[in-house]
């Protein structure tokens, strides 16, 4: 079974979401080959990542910014290309994967394998449902996998050792549909919350915009960690939208999450519960956040983050 990674687009580099999803397609038992839309050197990056075999590059100004509705026929068009034998396509459960991967799935009429978090066999795998309290085991017969990764729940392949060869490729080029008018992107020295190894997230209770900035940042300061909000904060405008963790946010698994003035509501523990040590900090004692945390401390935020932050 020869597997087709969609790169997550990351300008001239590799995005950790791409080097996760790489390790969900060599786990389906066969080549593992990546489309990357976008630059030469962003192609050349892709091939060194260890177990890719190839590398496909669409160097094409209609894909370089990613537009779902120029890339989506492209993907389809190499699934259903003559002498190409793939057999799954892969992407991370992003904001892109998830635009793109479902028009690709539509146009090969096939049904779409969403949120995997392990692979069971060649066309069987595992996925949560509501909001993460169950686990469902889905087996496809389907002639074509289409197929998006939970990124948090796979190991990132080494970005360096491999040696794959990298081949032009193209599509039906722009479709019309769409047209990219710029990029509003957050720049942050942090860690990316996807893939950070701490995260300090706060909830509604810190009131505003900026009574979050005074208590979170400072803590994430100290423990180089990256920040992430509840949806409460996010809707309630204290950060902005990429900064929400949950079932409606981004998912994370860090090695720690601090949840500071966060209740537990089940939207945001779906997207945080599979982080290693989780850290809770609220003043009620029956918030749903303590039946998950490992460490609780029952305390009012205001007091207890500065002497945390203090004493640190």
């Amino acid at each position: 079974m020869t597997a087709l990674v969609f790169a997550e687009p990351h300008g001239d580099t590799v995005a950790d979401a791409t080097l996760s999803t790489v390790t969900a397609a060599a786990a389906l038992g066969g080549p593992v080959h990546v489309l990357v839309a976008g630059s030469q050197a962003a192609a050349d990056a892709t091939a060194k990542i260890a177990g890719v075999e190839k590398v496909l590059l669409a160097d094409d100004a209609a894909y370089g910014d990613g537009l779902a509705e120029n890339v989506a026929p492209l993907i389809a068009g190499l699934m259903a290309k003559d002498g190409e034998d793939y057999d799954a396509v892969l992407a991370p459960a992003t904001t892109t994967g998830k635009n793109v991967l479902p028009r690709v799935a539509a146009q090969l009429d096939v049904m779409q394998v969403s949120d995997i978090i392990s692979v069971e066999g060649p066309r069987s795998f595992t996925r949560p449902i509501y909001a993460g309290n169950a686990i469902a085991t889905v087996e496809s017969s389907d002639p074509k996998l289409v197929i998006t990764v939970r990124t948090t729940a796979f190991d990132k392949a080494e970005a360096e050792g491999g040696s794959a060869g990298v081949e032009a490729t193209s599509g039906p080029g722009d479709a019309g549909l769409s047209s990219f008018v710029g990029l509003d992107a957050v720049k942050s020295d942090r860690p990316e919350l996807t893939s950070a190894g701490i995260v300090v997230s706060g909830g509604r209770a810190l009131k505003d915009g900026e009574t979050f900035e005074q208590y979170i940042t400072p803590l994430a300061d100290k423990l180089g960690a990256a920040i992430g909000a509840s949806r409460a904060a996010v809707d309630a405008g204290y950060v902005p939208n990429d900064y929400q963790v949950g079932q409606t946010g981004k998912i994370v698994a860090p090695e720690v999450y601090i949840a500071i003035g966060i209740s537990g509501a089940i939207q945001h523990l779906a997207g945080m519960k599979d982080s290693k040590v989780i850290v809770a900090i609220n003043k009620d004692a029956d918030a749903p956040i303590f039946q998950v945390a490992d460490i609780g401390l029952v305390a009012d935020l205001f007091n207890a983050v500065p002497e945390l932050t203090e004493k640190l």
